[in-house]
């Protein structure tokens, strides 16, 4: 089996900048700024190419007190990824935010938002909205979720994070986050998942790791 790499259109920074190719998006760009996730979007440390593929190849999930941790070593240290460690870390008020809506209030959401495709599936499609909600799921699939692929899709637990964000509900994104990073453990194709996440969480515990060379552009 081949070592997993990185998906270059998986956990992109976002650009919130204002050009003039952002005419009619002015307004999305300020809200997301604004956001509760603002810095999970544009948060862009320098990727050590070497701890990413440490982490993932001595992950292993245990339960301390309790509490499921994310345990991995680094150079020889440890390395513990928790839910709250993520929220911390990344600036996310999100400890009481809900973990998905109900379906109903998923469909009725979108339906406000004018998507254009209703049905009863658990899978939505960015294509059938207008250009400025195309704009805002984009942002946030491509920095937020966990797919590496087919970015026309958003599931039902983006869905509810795209629905909080647009009517100032809060969503637990960490534990979206970390949830993911578990279930990524045992899944069949692997990638190296999160990678400027992870590499701030690394540089939180373990500091200055710029004596590694190997840099992910």
């Amino acid at each position: 089996m081949s070592s997993p790499k990185f998906a270059k259109t998986h956990n992109v920074v976002a650009f919130l900048e204002k050009t003039v190719e952002s005419d009619g998006f002015s307004k999305i760009i300020d809200f997301l700024k604004a956001s509760s996730v603002h810095y999970a979007l544009t948060v862009n440390p320098i990727i050590y190419t070497s701890c990413i593929e440490q982490f993932w190849a001595t992950a292993k999930v245990q339960t301390v007190n309790r509490v499921r941790q994310l345990q991995a070593l680094v150079d020889k240290k440890r390395v513990i990824v928790t839910e709250s460690s993520i929220r911390r870390d990344l600036y996310l008020d999100d400890a009481e935010g809900t973990d998905c809506l109900p379906m109903a209030t998923i469909f009725e959401e979108l339906a406000r938002m004018r998507y254009e495709k209703p049905s009863q599936k658990l899978t939505f499609y960015k294509a059938f909205f207008s250009p400025q909600w195309k704009y805002f799921i984009h942002t946030i699939t491509q920095c937020l979720s966990a797919k590496s692929t087919a970015w026309n899709e958003f599931s039902c637990s983006m869905a509810s994070l795209i629905i909080c964000l647009a009517t100032n509900q809060k969503f637990n994104l960490s534990k979206y986050i970390f949830d993911v990073m578990v279930k990524h453990l045992d899944g069949g194709v692997k990638f190296l998942m999160y990678p400027h996440f992870l590499q701030v969480f690394i540089n939180q515990q373990l500091g200055d790791m710029s004596t590694h060379k190997n840099i992910f552009c």
